[in-house]
């Protein structure tokens, strides 16, 4: 019997002037490629579910199994686009719904403080 795939959703901070939501997939992507090789790329069910270049955020989802290996290879983002930029991990969760309620309570949070 097929077993239902587990997925992983990241929520990133982009520190970069402008980058399109092709640029900023393709700078993961290398980054998994460079660090782990073909084999370690074609395991990580990699997706850019959502990017807002005003607000400089992303959401990526990936294989539970792969995510250790999603999150050594973003902060070894150094250029997106062939501009110098910087990638931080915010927040991972298992469904998106979940990691979209604790965005909005961290940003409230920040908010207030």
């Amino acid at each position: 019997m097929y077993r239902r795939a587990r997925r992983r959703y990241i929520a990133v901070n982009i520190d970069s002037n402008q980058a399109s939501k092709k640029e900023v997939f393709n700078a993961i992507w290398d980054s998994i490629l460079r660090l782990f090789g073909e084999y370690g790329a074609s395991r990580t069910d990699l997706r850019l579910i959502d990017y807002d270049p005003k607000n400089k955020r992303a959401v990526i989802r990936c294989s539970h199994e792969a995510l250790p290996l999603v999150k050594a290879s973003i902060p070894c983002i150094t250029r997106i686009g062939g501009r110098p930029a910087a990638v931080h991990i915010e927040l991972v969760s298992g469904t998106l719904k979940s990691l979209r309620k604790k965005l909005m309570r961290i940003r409230k949070d920040q908010k207030n403080a």
